[in-house]
């Protein structure tokens, strides 16, 4: 095999891998094998509910959370940079934390009919236990998620508690602390609630998925085919890396991730084909942030956008599907035309793999993605989904001895998908505590119409608000989060005001998505510009130009759901012709490109034409396809008057 594809793409050092490379008994060492029992006990867990059947809400729920809990106070310590650090006196409040949350487990499973009935009639001991827990919780939460989430959190729960003492749409009657650890910790309706039960139920298995996936070599593979695809032609480098994200993230459900494990093979390939490093850096970052929106695996939010709506997750990912390969088609347009404004070369054939070769090597992979979207058509659940595509890898990998488990990758898959876990649970659990306050205190309502009055029936003004609201919310928070923060305070308001649910609950997630690639968070640009070697702000905006379409389709679909799969077929046809067209026209604009540079007038032209095609008026479609044509004609003839 050529040079090009001998490198494999980087892992880093798991527990397990150390734990396998230590030849003396330790204190780290026992620590490493609590990690790994937690672990491998969690995704065997998971395992086992969706093979034989779910079981009582709350045991099932508190118990992942419990594992959960355990491993984060392990794996991001008090006072140390990893668990590997040296030992320090802060390692005693670990270990009590870690004490703690075992001992409210067992007071919880105990006597579980007991506790059940106690809802609404608190103990004190139930009170103290309740608060102890939540406040263990947001330790969690300040390790794993950070401040933000916290803070937010935090001032939730202090309204409720003293919303007589806030002003405005805030001020209402308080609740009693009694009331509020009644629904927080003792019902379905907070920690335990929807966000925690979507996160156990069936997002845990898709990220458990994403890990035996890419312990296979999936990685490699799809990387290869991507290059074997697309490496020869204009622009191949950065065309792949966009098709090798693409699938990499869907998997993975992780931009940043996905940019430290795709980027550091695809970003050196962009720079020595001439793309310069901060526009790779930004394509890399644009690609592997898209990943969360691409069907059939998206990223954790999706599950729950179905679960909110009532509808079944393959609804929301067939919704989704057209709005992520419009996206993408932006990116490869954007690569193509800059590949073509500074004449980059390609990559010589016998550099590049066969693609014969690769689909003979691990094409087989595939199968346990199409056995996804097949359980899911024959009306099964996502968590049997789940469950299938993991056996499914299992026995698929077998047929080829680089993609074979054994049985130390298949350890070190069930570590990787628990440690995965770990940030996306416990921002659930914090994100439950958020919708039993908005509950208990009816701010949510209160917000809903605050966000109606300030928009005074105008729509717009309406998506803005959300706009900020989410962008606001993504500098601190995981997408998760963001998205079930605003559904539960701003979607409502949109519903009300004509939005259909389905365009409501993905506008917010878009939004939720696009702190990743926006200055001057933007943390998936940032890791980008690392491997690139690249300034960071400048990759940033770089990467908020180049993924301009994810701003741009959220608005498309609220005004005009037919690439939603929402109306009839005409309808679904011309949402997604329009679309199309629309940021074709806008991706002209923004590069200058088209056959050859435009100028600014061409520029000028593409971006009136493209408002006119997003506008499902028909009047303003023939003006947006008229203008449009006779742009790609005379740009066409003029290019080809030059080469003659």
């Amino acid at each position: 095999m050529s040079s090009v594809v001998k490198s494999q793409l980087p892992r880093s050092q798991t527990v397990l891998d150390w734990f396998l490379d230590q030849k003396e008994i330790g204190f780290h060492y026992f620590i490493a094998l609590t990690i790994l029992v937690a672990a491998i006990s969690l995704s065997f867990y998971h395992l086992f509910i969706a093979f034989s059947g779910s079981i009582e809400a709350h045991t099932f729920r508190s118990t992942h959370l419990t594992i959960v809990l355990v491993l984060t106070f392990l794996l991001k310590p008090l006072g140390r940079t990893s668990w590997k650090s040296p030992l320090n006196g802060w390692f005693f409040i670990d270990f009590l934390l870690i004490a703690t949350v075992i001992f409210i487990q067992i007071y919880t499973l105990y006597d579980l009919e007991a506790f059940i009935f106690r809802r609404g009639d608190l103990t004190q001991w139930d009170i103290r236990i309740g608060s102890i827990f939540l406040f263990i919780l947001l330790e969690a939460t300040r390790r794993t998620v950070g401040w933000a989430m916290v803070l937010i959190a935090s001032i939730f729960i202090l309204h409720t508690a003293f919303s007589d003492y806030f002003f405005g749409i805030f001020f209402g009657p308080p609740a009693s602390w009694f009331t509020i650890i009644d629904y927080l910790f003792m019902r379905e309706n907070g920690i335990f609630g929807i966000p925690l039960m979507v996160m156990a139920t069936y997002i845990f298995l898709f990220i458990l998925f994403g890990s035996f996936l890419i312990e296979s070599g999936a990685g490699r593979f799809f990387i290869n085919v991507a290059l074997a695809l697309t490496g020869f032609r204009v622009g191949g480098p950065a065309k792949a890396a966009v098709l090798s994200s693409a699938l990499m993230a869907s998997v993975s459900g992780s931009a940043v991730a996905n940019v430290v494990t795709t980027g550091s093979f695809t970003i050196p390939l962009m720079k020595r084909i001439g793309y310069r490093p901060y526009f790779a850096a930004a394509v890399e970052a644009c690609a592997s942030s898209g990943g969360q929106i691409m069907p059939p695996v998206m990223g954790a939010a999706a599950f729950i956008i179905a679960e909110f709506l009532n509808r079944p997750y393959l609804e929301v990912a067939l919704a989704s599907l057209f709005p992520a390969i419009i996206y993408f088609f932006s990116i490869m347009v954007q690569v193509h035309f800059e590949a073509r404004k500074q004449n980059l070369a390609t990559l010589p054939r016998e550099e590049l793999p066969s693609l014969w070769e690769e689909l003979k090597r691990g094409g087989h992979l595939f199968i346990s993605i199409l056995t996804i979207i097949g359980v899911l058509i024959a009306g099964y659940t996502p968590m049997l989904a789940g469950f299938y595509a993991i056996v499914s890898i299992f026995f698929l990998s077998l047929i080829n001895a680089e993609t074979r488990l054994d049985p130390i990758k298949i350890l070190r898959a069930m570590e990787d998908g628990a440690s995965k876990s770990i940030s996306v649970s416990v921002a659930c659990a914090a994100a439950g505590v958020i919708i039993g306050c908005v509950f208990v205190s009816g701010v949510g309502m209160k917000f809903t119409n605050l966000i109606v009055m300030l928009a005074a029936g105008r729509l717009w003004i309406a998506l803005v608000l959300t706009m900020i609201a989410c962008l606001i919310l993504g500098m601190g928070l995981t997408t998760t989060a963001v998205y079930i923060t605003v559904a539960a305070l701003v979607v409502p308001a949109l519903k009300g005001m004509g939005v259909i649910p389905i365009a409501g609950h993905l506008f917010a997630f878009y939004f939720g998505l696009v702190s990743a690639i926006t200055p001057p968070v933007a943390l998936a640009a940032f890791a980008a510009a690392g491997i690139a070697g690249s300034p960071p702000m400048r990759t940033g905006f770089y990467s908020f130009r180049i993924g301009l379409a994810k701003y741009i389709i959220p608005l498309v679909f609220v005004y005009d759901p037919g690439m939603l799969f929402v109306g009839d077929p005409l309808q679904i046809i011309m949402g997604i012709v329009r679309c199309f067209s629309g940021i074709f026209m806008l991706t002209i604009a923004t590069e200058g490109f088209l056959f050859r540079s435009v100028g600014i007038w061409g520029r000028a032209l593409a971006a009136v034409s493209s408002f006119f095609i997003f506008n499902p008026s028909m009047t303003s479609n023939v003006l947006g396809f008229l203008t449009s044509v006779m742009l790609l004609v005379f740009y066409r003839l003029k290019s080809q008057r030059e080469e003659g």
